[in-house]
C-alpha cells in the first residue's frame, strides 16, 4: 500500500490529534449501544472512517413545567448548545429550555471518556446524556434535542446545523482543563487541535449555513494572565508615538488550554471582520457550585461536580476537602487572585448574551465573573463556614505545580453583563453552607488519592503520562 503524503497526510495527523488521548482503548464493539458508539474512535490506517451518530433522545410529555422555573420568555429562540452534556453546558441547556428557548444539545460525550481514561469520577452520580434529556422531558414538559457527534467532524456538524437551524450557537464544546492540557505532549496537542479546529468548524458552519446566527463562545479570564495593569473587557485603547488605537487586550495565557482559548479569540476576531459574523466572547472566571433550579428538580438531572486536581476548580475542591477532613491544598503562597462566579450566574450570563446579540461584524468581549478572590481568601471562607458545621478544617501549602505568579496585582473590569441586567449571586455564608452540606451528603464517593495534583507544568513529558496524571507517585 502506497504511503500517504502531502495534504492528505497532514489532514490525517490533524484528525488523529483531535482524538482524546487514550480513547483507542475505550473502543466498543460494533454491536454496542449507539450511545457508547457515538464517541469518536481512533481508526487503524486501513479502516474505513466511522461517522458520528446523531441521536434525537428527548421525551415530550404532558407533565407541567417545574414550578418556578419556566418563565417562557425565550420566545422560541433556537439555541444550539455545543458541549451541552458538560458542567456549564448542562445547567445552561436546562435553564434556557425552562424559559421557552428551543434547545439542541450537540456533544460527543468525550468528557465522560476523560474520566474513564484517567480513573476519575464526579462527586455526584450523573445520569447518561440520553436519560438526562428524557427525564427533563418528563418533569418539565419541555423537549431538548440531543445530537451526539463531534464538531471536528465537518459532515456531522453541518448536518446538525442544517437540521436544527439555530438562531444562536453557545459553544462550550472544548477540553476545558489546564492541568489536562499539561499532562504530556499528547494531551497538549489534543487540547489545541480539538479546541481550535472545532471552533474554526463552527465559524465556517455559521458563515456557510446562517451568517445571521449569533455565536456565544465561552472563553476564559485565564487568557489575560496577571498583568500589572487593570484588565479591560477584551480591548484596550493605547496611545503610542502620538497615535491612538483600540486593540485586543494583550494575552499572557498560562497553559496550553488557555492558549487554545487565545487562538479561538484571534480566529473569531478575524471571522467577525472578514465574514461579518455576530460574535460574543465570554471570558469566564472560575465557576463554583452545582445547584440551579433546574438541575435540582430531580435526581436524574443533577449536574456533575469535579473535585479532583485535574478538573476540579479551587472552591469546589476546597469544599470537598473540608467535608472529608482532608487539609485544604493551597498551591504555593496562595496569593493567586482570580475572578469567580456561581454556576447560577453562568447560565444567566449566557441568556443575557443571547437576548442581547452582538451586531453583524462585531466581536464583543464580556468578562464573565462577579467577584475576585485569592486562593487564601477561599481557604479562609471555607474554614470559617466549615467550623459552623462542626468541621475541623485545616490548610496546608503545597508546592505549586503551575508556572504562575503567586503574589500579584489583579483588577479586572466586569461591568458589561451587569449593565445588561445581571444580578449576581455573591459568595456569601449561605452559598458556602449549601456547598458544604452537598459535599457532606456525597462524601462517601470521594477518593482522597485524587485530591493532590499529579500534573506538573515543568515536567510535562513527551512520553505518554495518562496512567500517572491523576494520582501523585508515592
Amino acid at each position: 500500500m502506497a504511503a500517504v503524503c502531502g495534504p492528505q497526510a497532514r489532514l490525517m495527523e490533524q484528525r488523529a490529534a483531535a482524538v482524546a488521548p487514550g480513547s483507542a482503548a475505550l473502543r466498543v464493539p460494533a454491536r454496542a449501544a449507539p450511545a457508547a458508539a457515538a464517541a469518536r474512535q481512533v481508526a487503524a490506517p486501513a479502516a474505513a472512517p466511522r461517522r458520528a451518530l446523531r441521536v434525537a433522545a428527548a421525551a415530550t410529555t404532558d407533565a407541567p413545567p417545574v414550578q418556578g422555573t419556566a418563565h417562557n420568555n425565550g420566545g422560541g429562540t433556537r439555541v444550539m448548545i455545543i458541549g451541552g452534556d458538560g458542567y456549564c453546558g448542562w445547567a445552561t441547556a436546562l435553564h434556557l429550555s425552562a424559559r421557552g428557548y428551543a434547545v439542541c444539545i450537540v456533544d460527543n460525550l468525550v468528557r465522560r471518556n476523560y474520566d474513564l481514561q484517567l480513573g476519575l469520577d464526579t462527586l455526584t452520580p450523573i445520569a447518561s446524556a440520553h436519560d438526562r434529556v428524557r427525564k427533563w422531558g418528563e418533569v418539565s414538559g419541555k423537549h431538548i434535542d440531543l445530537q451526539v457527534g463531534d464538531i471536528c467532524d465537518w459532515e456531522f456538524l453541518s448536518q446538525a446545523f442544517t437540521s436544527f437551524k439555530p438562531d444562536a450557537v453557545v459553544h462550550f464544546g472544548e477540553q476545558r482543563s489546564a492541568p489536562y492540557s499539561m499532562i504530556d505532549r499528547q494531551h497538549a496537542v489534543y487540547t489545541q487541535s480539538n479546541n481550535v479546529l472545532g471552533t474554526i468548524n463552527v465559524l465556517y458552519a455559521i458563515k456557510e449555513l446562517n451568517p445571521d446566527c449569533h455565536l456565544v463562545k465561552l472563553g476564559t479570564m485565564g487568557e489575560y494572565g496577571t498583568p500589572n495593569i487593570d484588565i479591560e473587557e477584551g480591548y484596550i485603547t493605547i496611545t503610542h508615538n502620538g497615535r491612538t488605537d483600540t486593540l485586543p487586550y494583550p494575552k499572557q495565557a498560562g497553559s496550553f488550554y488557555h492558549l487554545s482559548k487565545v487562538h479561538d479569540s484571534h480566529n473569531m476576531h478575524f471571522a467577525a471582520r472578514a465574514w461579518k459574523l455576530p460574535i460574543t466572547d465570554l471570558n469566564q472566571g472560575v465557576v463554583y457550585g452545582v445547584r440551579t433550579e433546574e438541575t435540582m428538580a430531580d435526581k436524574a438531572l443533577i449536574n456533575r461536580y469535579d473535585y479532583d486536581a485535574i478538573f476540579g476548580t479551587a472552591l469546589n475542591r476546597f469544599v470537598v476537602q473540608a467535608a472529608v477532613g482532608h487539609p485544604l491544598t493551597v498551591y504555593g503562597k496562595g496569593g493567586q487572585t482570580r475572578g469567580f462566579l456561581d454556576i447560577r450566574d453562568t447560565v444567566r450570563c449566557i441568556q443575557i448574551a443571547i437576548d442581547n446579540p452582538a451586531n453583524k461584524g462585531e466581536m464583543r468581549v464580556f468578562n464573565q465573573f462577579t467577584e475576585m478572590w485569592s486562593v487564601n481568601d477561599l481557604a479562609r471562607i471555607v474554614t470559617t463556614e466549615g467550623s459552623k458545621l462542626g468541621l475541623n478544617v485545616k490548610t496546608i501549602n503545597i508546592p505549586n505545580p503551575r508556572v504562575e505568579a503567586e503574589e500579584h496585582y489583579y483588577n479586572a473590569k466586569n461591568t458589561k453583563l451587569q449593565d445588561l441586567g445581571l444580578v449576581p449571586n455573591l459568595l456569601g455564608d449561605a452559598i458556602v453552607d449549601s456547598l458544604l452540606e452537598f459535599a457532606i451528603e456525597y462524601k462517601d464517593r470521594v477518593r482522597p488519592e485524587l485530591i493532590k495534583p499529579a500534573v506538573d507544568w515543568r515536567k510535562s513529558p513527551v512520553t505518554v503520562a495518562t496512567g500517572t496524571a491523576a494520582v501523585v507517585k508515592q
